[in-house]
């Protein structure tokens, strides 16, 4: 562990983020010489002042050197797209791995899906023309692209193998065209090996056999959708947490949302926003402490106790303090 204090901002957000980010600073603290400093967005937020990211939270993160987010509900759009804006993030690291203990659909899998996450049908461009029209402009750069794809380059250098490109250039030729030529091309002057794949029948392959896969380069939606269907077969959005990296600092959250059903009652998850959190730690260097809170929750997630959407009876307070204790 370093001396130095590290400043992490930590938005809570709705629903369950309330609850899962403060067991995963419980965490943090256990590990790391951190100190916090806490900002407000989502729905409450906008109920109270107008504002769903309110500009303190923004300038808060666009300063920070990365920044812990829960969950938004009906604003999510209006948070998580910003906030990822603010620390220029071009890349969604979204790790699925089926974890032992786990009642998983498909317990050999274990990918980590690089997405892009500045453009595509996520850029804003969307208009409502006529009463029976609406359009959407689809926004890809090869700059944006390139971006991607030297991070995946140095991100498969201590793995073994290159990484697969999943995309839709058969049909989108001129969007999807280009995202991949320009992944290839620089997956190529690195000496790094690709394997396309289109990516509604990487729907169908992931389901029938994950371990063809290790790390997949895809566009922003493709990204989004797909990582989600790999959380359903590694049992559920309650495992997959995320990075958001810029080139100067990094957002961290869980991929489940805000589950309204459960929120208040205590019994949520926390495990995604605690490897989050570990994938906090990793970015700002702290390697082994990142590592010993993975095996942690994994411990916990083996042996017990459980929260119910793992078939267990366990509160959210009592998977915390079972990760704590396995720190100790």
């Amino acid at each position: 562990m370093t001396e130095d204090v590290e400043e992490i901002v930590v938005i809570p957000g709705d629903g369950i983020g309330q609850e899962v980010v403060p067991a995963a600073q419980r965490v943090l603290s256990a590990v790391a010489n951190v100190e916090f400093v806490e900002a407000d967005a989502g729905d409450a937020v906008k109920a109270e002042t107008g504002e769903a990211l309110p500009q303190a939270t923004y300038d808060l993160v666009s300063e920070a050197d990365a920044t812990l987010f829960g969950a938004a509900g009906e604003t999510a759009a209006d948070v998580i797209l910003p906030l990822r804006e603010a620390v220029d993030s071009f890349v969604n690291v979204r790790p699925a791995r089926a974890y032992p203990g786990v009642d998983a659909l498909r317990p050999e899998t274990d990918l980590v899906f690089l997405r892009e996450n500045t453009e595509g049908v996520y850029s804003g461009h969307e208009d409502r023309l006529s009463e029976d029209l609406s359009t959407l402009t689809r926004v890809v750069t090869t700059s944006a692209s390139e971006r991607l794809a030297e991070y995946a380059c140095d991100y498969v250098q201590d793995r073994d193998g290159g990484f697969h490109v999943a995309h839709k250039a058969n049909v989108m030729r001129e969007t999807d065209g280009r995202f991949r030529d320009a992944v290839v091309s620089v997956a190529d002057s690195r000496g790094v090996e690709t394997e396309e794949v289109l990516m509604d029948a990487f729907a169908t392959r992931i389901c029938l056999d994950p371990t063809q896969f290790d790390v997949v380069v895809c566009p922003n939606l493709a990204g989004d959708v797909l990582s989600d269907l790999a959380a359903g077969l590694v049992g559920g959005l309650g495992l997959l947490p995320s990075a958001n990296v810029g080139t100067e600092r990094a957002l961290f959250e869980p991929v489940h949302g805000t589950a309204p059903d459960i929120a208040g009652q205590g019994v949520a998850n926390p495990s995604a926003t605690i490897v989050s959190a570990a994938m906090l730690l990793e970015y700002l260097g702290y390697d082994d402490e990142g590592q010993a809170v993975r095996d942690a929750v994994e411990s916990v997630l083996a042996d017990g106790p459980r929260t119910p959407d793992l078939g267990g009876e366990a509160t959210t307070a009592g998977v915390t303090e079972a990760v704590l204790a396995r720190l100790d």
